[in-house]
């Protein structure tokens, strides 16, 4: 694999980047645990019901994927620390129809949505080589310093993903959608979200093959306009279950770095399988 040349700055920077997201996105919780919970055979034989009404936040707790559904993942909160936007009213999208995208894009519930939760998942780093350099930086050459970055990405070259699940009332959840829907078709060129900060750019929307699991559920694939004039590609997924949404965000950490190919990784099968195993 092609790696991009970076000065003893940029290497540091992207191991510093790299590292947080490990650290911010696998954190267990009690709320994990609460997850874990309600993963057991007997809440597998009542699942599917529950997925077809209107389901409460302590409800979806229950249904949301945990650590112990999807073997070589660790399920974890997502951070709110880091997040784009504190809440939906709070994100601003320049083209509302595309909002719908964008929230998905940020965390949220794509609809209006009753009750929600979500968590992060991603591949379990005790399973990879270590990602942490053995030599101080100060003392490396260029050469060794594109190994370290190359161990690294390569290590870190899986992907993060946010899970999240979304109960409505009556045809909401039909109506979210059908949204979701419209936006892919009116807003492949992209639009523009802010939420008090420095607004995020994306050029490009694309739909994707879907996984064809639930009622029904769409994909697609958002291009962003980097700040260091890359073009990173994130991919989505978004699944009705009766009354219950799953959206999937996935962003591959070898892709911040510059080291993946656009297009080279999607949402990870494995973690669709378990959450709609547990929806039924």
């Amino acid at each position: 694999m092609k790696r991009s040349a970076l000065s003893r700055t940029g290497v540091a920077a992207v191991v510093s980047a790299l590292s947080l997201a490990l650290i911010t996105g696998c954190s267990d919780s009690g709320s994990d645990s609460a997850s874990d919970a309600g993963s057991g055979d007997k809440a597998g034989t009542k699942e599917p019901a529950a997925a077809a009404k209107t389901l409460s936040d302590s409800e979806l707790e229950k249904l949301i994927v945990a650590s112990a559904d999807v073997k070589g993942y660790k399920v974890g909160p997502a951070d709110q620390s880091d997040a784009f936007a504190s809440s939906k009213e709070e994100l601003k999208v320049v083209d509302e129809k595309c909002a719908p995208l964008a929230y998905v894009l940020t965390g949220f519930a794509p609809g209006d949505s009753t009750a929600y939760v979500n968590r992060m998942v991603q591949e379990d780093p005790t399973a990879k080589p270590s990602a942490s350099p053995t030599k101080n930086m100060d003392d490396m050459t260029e050469e060794e310093m594109e190994e370290a970055l190359g161990s690294i990405t390569d290590s870190l070259g899986l992907t993060m993903t946010i899970v999240s699940l979304s109960s409505y009332e009556g045809d909401g959840a039909e109506e979210t959608m059908s949204s979701v829907s419209a936006a892919l078709e009116g807003c492949g060129g992209g639009f523009t979200i802010s939420a008090g900060k420095e607004p995020q750019k994306f050029t490009k929307i694309e739909a994707e093959k879907a996984s064809g699991s639930g009622d029904e559920s769409l994909a697609f694939a958002a291009t962003a306009d980097a700040e260091d004039g890359g073009s990173p590609t994130v991919h989505a997924e978004v699944v009705r279950h009766g009354n219950t949404v799953a959206t999937y965000y996935a962003i591959s950490l070898a892709a911040l770095a510059d080291d993946a190919k656009t297009g080279a990784y999607n949402v990870p099968p494995a973690i669709i399988k378990a959450q709609t195993a547990k929806l039924g």
